[in-house]
């Protein structure tokens, strides 16, 4: 029987229809095996479907696909890390949070060809090498670095310049006495502290929106003596309410500083004082409660003290005689984060602009190790062993000696150190992406300078 019209048309149809399917897979077979580094996105521009970028986070880094198609993306982001990571595009579209082990994926949008900068935002961590490239567009080589660039002589000089800027100034300074405002008949020691959002200089020339006490960072440091009677006046001139919680202080439960629960928020514009009295030998911190997780990595946070830790004078440690008569030259309180705008520092200050401390050799100093970051520090002092005599102010029965110690969110280590060795010692976080990246040393580094004796 003769072929129909029909028949013929519907068999033209079928076979354009088979040669386009053959076509198309032809083509995402080609842009799969172009998608560098294992890349299995899809061009939008092919299907419809976005582009899928997959990338980890780790210390320190941001690694994966890092050339993909244009189109309409997104990443699948993960956390391989231990620490907070997020994924910010410069001047666009950033992800939420992570924690160690988390996932997620977000949209970015329409990229068109060409090279974006992305990095983590947690503080601290573009400096220590969390920034890279994505390269969105035809295939070929990721571009390099500035660091990448340059020859290992430039590496080289590049750190030593980061390292004789040291010290460097900077306006202000934190961890300031603070005397009574007033002191009542009765003995009643009465203190201020306004609460407020400054510009401070947490390194040279880089200034950050700080949450501060009495306009510095850390705030004032607070002392008393064993028996005082307090009251403490606290402002709050920040736009959120706040509160302020006495971390290893005893106080009445009223005064705990944990709103709505022990107190009512201390609202923008008031003020709510606290009234107690020092009953136990202390070495504690105070910072808000409420809002914490800006106010506190942002800067609102100090040390407190309550008369006077007992030193292991006249015992020997594991063979090191601590004389009777030790006095210490000085009392150091070494407050650390990692986060907020201030981020990785010492005292609210990063390298080069940490306070370098000077004594004379054969002198003894107490460090107080303060940790108000969200990760643990190793603290390392150069030369000197550190004799640990009292945890979260808590003097220790067996006292003993460290080299670096562990010092986790909220804990306070007591330290006595023995400078008996003249020179420039530095004096770090142990976690070394903490105090250098590829653009020198910076973040959490000072130095204990012993000046030689005379004799």
């Amino acid at each position: 029987m003769p072929e129909s019209n029909s028949s013929r048309v519907f068999d033209r149809s079928l076979m354009v229809m088979a040669v386009f399917a053959v076509l198309t897979a032809g083509l995402a077979l080609i842009a799969a095996v172009r998608a560098p580094d294992g890349a299995q996105a899809t061009d939008s521009s092919s299907d419809g479907e976005p582009v899928v970028a997959t990338i980890a986070l780790t210390e320190f880094a941001i690694d994966g696909d890092l050339e993909i198609p244009a189109g309409d993306v997104q990443i699948a982001l993960s956390n391989d890390g231990a620490a907070l990571h997020n994924l910010v595009f410069e001047n666009g579209p950033s992800s939420e949070d992570l924690n160690s082990g988390e996932t997620t994926t977000f949209d970015v949008g329409n990229l068109e060809p060409g090279t974006y900068t992305i990095f983590c935002a947690v503080p601290g961590h573009r400096d220590a090498g969390m920034e890279t490239h994505l390269v969105v567009g035809a295939p070929g080589s990721q571009p390099t670095s500035e660091h990448d660039e340059m020859t290992p002589a430039q590496m080289d000089q590049v750190m030593i310049d980061s390292m004789l800027a040291f010290p460097a100034a900077t306006e202000g300074a934190g961890n300031q006495p603070l005397e009574p405002s007033e002191v009542e008949s009765d003995g009643t020691k009465i203190f201020d502290l306004t609460a407020s959002i400054i510009d401070w200089e947490v390194s040279p020339g880089e200034f950050v929106e700080a949450w501060a006490y009495n306009g510095q960072v850390p705030g004032p440091w607070i002392r008393l003596e064993l028996g005082d009677s307090v009251e403490i006046n606290v402002t709050n001139e920040t736009p959120l309410s706040t509160d302020v919680h006495w971390h290893g202080i005893s106080t009445p439960n009223e005064t705990d500083g944990v709103s709505p629960y022990t107190q009512d928020p201390i609202g923008p514009g008031e003020t709510f004082t606290y009234a107690f009295e020092a009953t136990r030998p202390s070495i504690g911190m105070y910072h808000a409660h409420l809002h914490s997780q800006i106010s506190v990595p942002n800067g609102m946070f100090a040390p407190f003290t309550i008369g006077d830790t007992p030193l292991p004078s006249g015992q020997t440690v594991s063979g090191i005689e601590v004389p009777a008569d030790m006095v210490p030259v000085r009392e150091i309180p070494m407050v650390l984060n990692d986060a907020g705008t201030i981020g990785l520092s010492l005292n609210g200050k990063s390298f080069p602009a940490t306070e370098p401390y000077v004594v004379a050799e054969g002198d003894w100093v107490v460090y107080h190790y303060y940790n108000e970051g969200l990760q643990v520090h190793p603290m390392h002092q150069h030369q000197f062993p550190q004799l640990v005599f009292a945890k979260d102010g808590f003097p220790l029965d067996n006292p003993y000696w460290a080299d670096t110690i562990n010092v986790a969110p909220g804990e306070r280590y007591s330290v006595l150190v023995h400078a008996d060795a003249p020179g420039t010692w530095v004096w770090h976080c142990h976690i070394l992406t903490h105090v250098e990246s590829d653009e020198g040393m910076f973040g959490m580094v000072t130095a204990l300078i012993v000046e030689p004796s005379e004799s």
